[in-house]
């Protein structure tokens, strides 16, 4: 006969040490936030190359076996597909952007006299392609830390973790951020399938084969869903007093108003002295809000995912690379939005970049989910 206790007892351990090391889906997307937020203020595409690098990197390490963590690889492609269009659209209507290296000239179609300032074809320079360039792998590098977040933060825990007065809106959030993860995995699963029939599965008519059972599948997911919604008592609220409501009510609108009002005062050289003030204030009568209307959401939580130092770590240092890159943008413009007119390579400014490699910190702070040996 086996040991029932030493079985239960190894299969105990392992769960144990997930919950313990468990990390709050929020430190996920407040980190990659960080490193967005740093991929906005510059246009070097040495520091949007490392960028993308540390967030592949911490992907790489600390991505789990789960369906919604095989979308990265979806993004990463996403990213160049949208740098490829954005030279391709340069290429073709042409850039603002004056040039003297002209690469290569492309057949120009006329145009009325209406169409003033478009062009159809005619040369294309180095200059132009390379300031394309610059602001697509911008567009590329946020894809890319939206991509991290959507494979390292597990969407329902993400749920479970936001305020009552936003359940709704999370939800909603949720579905779609799964939408395309789950999509992934279905064309995956459905190809492999068809290899292993021996049938097609690329081209026109794989695509045309593989993209009807996936539709299926989806909307047999929704129905799902909203019968599991349903079930669950989706939607109920509970009876609060009118005083509360009215409160509710007027902090979270005068919360969003003060948070506009202090954001403009802080883009703006005349409100710099009152816009971190009312940006503060907005904020917390925001927050309160929120927290006042909870109340009417009646559910409960199991297993909440804990916020501890390992979170704070984590949602830091994304924060940390926000905000000295942004420091470095206004104290060294140039190094950090490097010109193309006259045509020269980029330079790759040594503390900012040093600054870029604190996003590095999970790989450090966080443990790997490795599975334990039967």
């Amino acid at each position: 006969m086996p040991d029932t206790g030493v079985r239960a007892a190894r299969t105990t351990v392992p769960v144990r040490r997930r919950a313990r090391f468990e990390l709050h889906p929020g430190a996920w997307w407040l980190w990659s936030l960080g490193l967005g937020t740093a991929a906005t203020r510059t246009t070097n595409p040495l520091l949007l190359a490392l960028l993308m690098a540390v967030a592949g990197y911490v992907v790489a390490v600390h991505r789990s076996s789960a369906p919604w963590a095989r979308s990265y690889t979806a993004f990463a492609k996403l990213a160049v597909a949208v740098l490829l269009i954005r030279l391709a659209f340069t290429a073709v209507l042409g850039s603002p952007v004056p040039g003297t290296h002209v690469l290569f000239t492309l057949p120009e179609i006329p145009l009325p006299a209406w169409a003033q300032g478009i062009r159809l074809g005619g040369p294309v320079s180095a200059e132009a392609l390379l300031f394309s360039g610059y602001n697509g792998l911008k567009l590329a590098a946020l894809l890319v830390c939206v991509g991290a977040a959507n494979a390292l933060a597990s969407p329902a825990k993400l749920l479970k973790s936001l305020p009552g007065a936003l359940y709704e809106a999370g939800v909603a959030v949720v579905v779609a951020l799964t939408f395309a993860p789950h999509l992934i995995a279905d064309v995956q699963r459905l190809r492999a399938a068809r290899r292993l029939r021996g049938r097609p599965d690329r081209g026109v008519r794989g695509l045309f084969q593989v993209g009807l059972p996936v539709l299926e599948g989806a909307l047999e997911r929704s129905v799902a869903l909203a019968a599991a919604m349903d079930a669950r008592g989706y939607g109920r609220t509970a009876e609060v007093p009118a005083p509360v409501r009215r409160t509710t009510s007027a902090l979270t609108l005068g919360g969003l108003l003060g948070v506009c009002a202090g954001t403009y005062g802080l883009l703006t050289a005349e409100g710099g002295v009152y816009g971190m003030p009312v940006l503060a204030a907005g904020a917390l009568a925001a927050l309160a809000g929120l927290r006042l209307g909870g109340r009417r959401s009646a559910r409960t939580r199991y297993r909440p995912a804990p916020w501890g130092v390992r979170a704070w770590l984590v949602a830091g240092s994304g924060g940390a690379v926000a905000a000295l890159l942004a420091l470095a943008s206004v104290r060294d413009s140039g190094a950090l939005h490097p010109g193309v007119v006259p045509l020269a390579a980029p330079a790759l400014p040594l503390w900012p970049a040093a600054t870029i490699l604190l996003g590095l910190l999970p790989v450090l702070v966080v443990p790997q989910d490795r599975k334990e040996p039967s």
